[in-house]
C-alpha cells in the first residue's frame, strides 16, 4: 500500500521542526556557556575567608571553633614538592591527568555505573583540574538553576582552564591550594602538621597518607575516629601507583611496612574539641563535606561552656592521680539535659592533645561494658511485669545453669556444662533482700534473679527502646547481662537515664541548637519532642531508689561521697568484673552526669576502685552543676501494700500464705477510743520465689507445679538450706 503523500509531507515538516529547535537550543546553549568567565585567581582567598564555618556555645556567644579562624597556608614553587607527592595524587585522583582535557565523560560514567551496582559511593569522576575549579573558582558561585548549572559551568571551566594553564601550574594549585583538614590548606602546611617535615622531604607513605586526605579531609583525619580508613585509603594510594608503574615492587612493599607517626595535633584555639568533633562530624554527615569545608554556616550547640571548662579541668586533675594511685590513666564525662536532649558538657578524655592515652579518641562514644550501671533497666523491666521495689528475692549461693548440681556453687564446667554462680562484690551473701535494697546496695545474686524475672528480651527491647543501641539479641548475653556483660556507649547509658529523670519521657541527644546558612537562613532548628517510652510510676520507682539514702547506706555509708543533704540525686556506679572500667551515673530532673574511668587500651585498674576512682570526680563534677540549676525533688511512687498483693511482693519471705484478722483493741491510747487492729498471719515456710508465683505473671495466680520452671530446683535448694540453716520451716 502506498503511503499517503500528505502524511509524508506533514511528518517531514515535523522532522524539520524538530532539528531546527535542537539547533536553535544547542546555539542557545553554546552562547550560554560561552559567556562563562573563570572567576580572578586573586579573589580566591577572599571568598574563602568569607565563608568560614564557626561553631558556638548554647549562649550564641562564645565560639568553640572557627573552621578557617586560623588557615594555614604556605604556597611553595611546583619543582619543591616531593615527586612522591605529586604521583601519589595522580595515581588516586586523576591518572590522565597530563592527557585529558580538563575532564573525563568516561571516567565520570563509570563512576555512576560503579556506585549505583555497588552502592559503594566512593567512586571519584572529577578530575584533578576538576576538583580546582570545583574548590577554588566556584565557591562564590550563585548559580540561577542551582546544581545543574553550577556542575555544567565546572565541565566548561575546566575544559577552559586546561587551555589557558600549563598541567604543571594546575597540579600545583591543587597541592597548594586544597583542604587537608581543619584549617590546613595546602600540601606544605599539612606536611609540617603531620610529619613536621617539609613537603619536599615526606617518604613514599607520608606521601600517600597526604594524597588520601583530600577526598573527605574531616572523615580521613588522623585525629578522627575513622583512622582504619585513612590507613586503608593510604594502601589503595600504594596499589594504584604500584599499577600505574610509578613505583616499584620493592617501593610499594616498604611503604606498606613502614610506620607512619603523625605529630600530635596541635591546639589551633578550639574549645570543647571532643565535642566539636562530635558536631562537624554531624553536619558532614548531613549537609556534606564541602558545605563545612566551605559552606560559611553558622551553628548554634547545646554546649554550657561553663560546665565544660569545669569538666575538663576536673578530668585532668583526677586522671593524674588516678594513673598513679590506681593504674587508671584516662576518665571522661557527659552531661545532658534530659528535658531537651542537648548535650551541655562532652569530655572525651582527660586531654584531647596528650598523644600518650591516645586523647583524642572520644570515650564517650565508645562501646565499653558498663558493669552494675545496666541494672536499673533490669529492674525497670521487672516493675513493669508486676514485680515492686518491695518484692523479696534470697541473696544466698544460687546455680543458675539448670544442667549445673543445685550443690554446685561455681562457674565453672561441670560434665560439658557451663556453670554459672555469681558473688558479690564483697564476697558475703545476706539472705532475704528487698529489690529496692538490692537495686540500691548493688548486689548481684538477687539482681541475677531479677533478670530472670524481668526477661532478658524484654530487659534487652526495655533499655533499646530508652536510647541504648546496638545490644543485640538475648543469646549474646544470657543472665550476665545484668552485670554489664553488654557493651555500650557512655552518652548512650546516661541519655537512657534521662528517661528516669523525666518520668519515662526519651528525648533524644543532640548537640545542636541552630544552623544557619551564610546568608543567616535557618537550615536546621532543634526543637524537642519528647515520648513516652516508660511508665511514668516505674520510673518513679527507679529514681526513688536510687536516691534512697537509707537503702544504700550498707553499700556506701550514711555520708558517703553520693549523698547530697538536701537534694534528690539519683546515682548508681559500675565497675567491670575485670575492673577495667568504672562507671557512676547520676541525675536530677534537671541534668544526667555520666562519668567514666579507666584506660583506653583497656588494661585493668587496680581492684575495687569504683567508689574510689569515678565517685570522686564526678561529685566534685556534679557540686558545680548544682550550683546553677534548680532544687527539683523527685515525685514519689505510690506505696502498694494492699494485702490483696502476694507476700512475697510485699517484703514479706517468711511463708506465702497470708491470714488476715481485724480486731478491736480495747486498750485505748492516751485515754481515747478502742481502735482497729489488723493483724497478717503467714504460713507454707520459707521458698523461693517461684514456690509462690508465675515468673511471667507475678500478680496471677500461684503455679500448680513450681517445679516446672528450670530455674526453680535450683533456686529452691539454695532458699531452703538456708532456712534450715537459720531454723525456719
Amino acid at each position: 500500500m502506498r503511503k499517503n503523500p500528505i502524511a509524508r509531507h506533514g511528518l517531514r515538516n515535523i522532522l524539520v521542526f524538530l532539528l531546527s529547535c535542537g539547533i536553535l537550543l544547542g546555539g542557545v546553549v553554546l552562547v550560554w556557556v560561552s559567556t562563562f568567565q573563570i572567576p580572578s585567581l586573586n579573589t580566591i582567598e577572599e571568598r574563602k575567608v568569607s565563608q568560614s564555618t564557626k561553631i558556638y556555645d548554647n549562649t550564641g556567644k562564645i565560639l568553640l571553633y572557627d573552621v578557617y579562624q586560623n588557615k594555614k597556608r604556605t604556597p611553595i614553587a611546583f619543582d619543591q614538592i616531593s615527586s612522591y607527592i605529586k604521583d601519589a595524587t595522580i595515581s588516586i585522583e586523576d591518572k590522565t591527568f597530563y592527557t585529558n582535557k580538563g575532564v573525563r565523560p568516561t571516567a565520570i560514567l563509570r563512576a555512576i555505573l560503579v556506585d549505583i551496582i555497588t552502592l559503594d559511593f566512593s567512586q571519584g569522576g572529577s578530575t584533578i583540574t576538576q576538583q580546582v575549579v570545583k574548590n577554588s573558582l566556584l565557591t562564590g558561585d550563585r548559580s540561577l538553576f542551582g546544581g545543574p548549572e553550577r556542575k555544567i559551568k565546572e565541565l566548561v571551566l575546566s575544559l577552559k582552564l586546561s587551555k589557558v594553564l600549563p598541567k604543571d601550574e594546575i597540579l600545583s594549585m591543587y597541592l597548594n591550594e586544597n583542604p587537608y583538614g581543619g584549617t590546613l590548606y595546602g600540601i606544605e602546611e599539612a606536611s609540617q602538621a603531620f610529619f613536621g617535615k617539609p613537603s619536599s622531604d615526606v617518604t613514599l607513605a607520608e606521601a600517600a597518607y597526604l594524597a588520601a586526605l583530600p577526598q573527605a579531609p574531616t572523615y580521613y583525619s588522623p585525629y578522627g575516629k575513622h583512622k582504619d580508613a585513612l590507613d586503608n585509603r593510604k594502601n589503595l594510594v600504594l596499589r594504584e601507583m604500584l599499577s600505574d608503574e610509578r613505583i616499584s615492587q620493592e617501593q610499594y612493599d616498604s611503604a606498606i611496612a613502614e610506620k607512619v607517626e603523625f605529630l600530635p595535633k596541635s591546639d589551633t584555639g578550639i574549645k570543647a574539641p571532643h565535642f566539636v568533633m562530635f558536631v562537624i562530624d554531624y553536619l558532614k554527615n548531613k549537609y556534606g563535606a564541602d558545605i563545612i569545608e566551605q559552606g560559611g554556616l553558622k551553628v548554634t550547640t547545646t554546649l554550657n561552656y561553663e560546665w565544660q571548662a569545669k569538666a575538663e579541668a576536673i578530668a585532668k586533675q583526677y586522671a593524674t592521680t588516678n594513673e598513679e594511685n590506681f593504674n587508671g590513666s584516662n576518665d571522661a564525662f557527659i552531661a545532658l539535659d534530659p528535658k531537651t536532649g542537648g548535650i551541655l558538657t562532652m569530655v572525651g578524655s582527660r586531654d584531647y592533645f596528650d598523644k600518650d592515652i591516645d586523647g583524642n579518641f572520644n570515650v564517650t562514644l565508645a562501646r565499653r561494658q558498663p558493669g552494675s550501671t545496666f541494672k536499673p533497666f533490669v529492674y525497670a523491666a521487672a516493675f513493669i511485669k508486676g514485680y515492686t521495689p518491695e518484692t523479696v528475692l534470697f541473696d544466698i549461693p544460687t546455680q543458675f545453669a539448670s544442667r549445673c548440681p543445685a550443690d554446685n556453687f561455681t562457674s565453672d564446667e561441670v560434665n560439658g556444662n557451663k556453670c554459672y554462680s555469681p558473688g558479690n562484690y564483697d564476697d558475703q551473701f545476706r539472705g532475704p533482700m528487698t529489690l529496692r535494697e538490692a537495686l540500691a546496695q548493688s548486689i548481684n545474686v538477687p539482681s541475677v534473679k531479677t533478670l530472670y524475672l524481668a526477661g532478658i528480651n524484654e530487659s534487652i527491647n526495655l533499655a533499646t527502646s530508652m536510647g541504648i543501641t546496638n545490644l543485640g539479641s538475648a543469646n549474646q548475653y544470657g543472665l550476665t547481662l545484668v552485670l554489664g556483660g553488654g557493651e555500650v556507649s557512655l552518652i548512650d547509658m546516661s541519655s537512657a537515664y534521662g528517661v528516669f529523670a523525666t518520668e519515662g519521657k526519651k528525648v533524644p541527644y543532640t548537640g545542636i541548637l541552630q544552623v544557619q546558612d551564610k546568608n543567616g537562613r535557618v537550615l536546621e532548628e532543634i526543637k524537642p519532642k519528647p515520648y513516652q517510652v516508660l511508665d511514668a510510676e516505674v520510673a518513679r520507682k527507679i529514681s526513688d531508689i536510687l536516691s534512697d539514702n537509707i537503702a544504700r547506706t550498707p553499700l556506701y555509708g550514711a555520708n558517703s561521697v553520693i549523698y547530697f543533704p538536701g537534694r534528690d540525686v539519683a546515682v548508681k556506679t559500675g565497675t567491670t568484673n575485670d575492673y577495667r572500667d568504672a562507671w557512676i551515673i547520676g541525675y536530677t530532673p534537671s541534668v544526667v552526669v555520666g562519668t567514666w574511668a579507666g584506660n583506653n587500651d583497656n588494661t585493668p585498674m587496680a581492684k575495687k576502685v569504683s567508689g574510689l576512682i569515678v565517685a570522686p570526680m564526678w561529685r566534685a563534677f556534679m557540686d558545680e552543676v548544682l550550683k546553677t540549676i534548680p532544687d527539683e525533688p523527685f515525685n514519689k511512687p505510690i506505696k502498694e501494700d494492699s494485702y490483696d498483693l502476694k507476700p512475697v511482693l510485699r517484703g514479706k519471705w517468711q511463708g506465702g500464705i497470708s491470714s488476715v484478722m481485724q480486731t478491736t483493741n480495747l486498750i485505748s491510747i492516751n485515754g481515747g477510743a478502742p481502735y482497729n487492729d489488723t493483724q497478717e498471719s503467714l504460713s507454707g515456710g520459707v521458698h523461693s520465689i517461684l514456690y509462690w508465683l508465675d515468673k511471667d505473671n507475678p500478680r496471677g495466680p500461684q503455679p500448680g507445679n513450681p517445679s516446672d520452671d528450670p530455674q526453680f530446683n535450683n533456686w529452691e535448694f539454695g532458699v531452703r538450706a538456708w532456712a534450715t540453716a537459720h531454723g525456719y520451716p
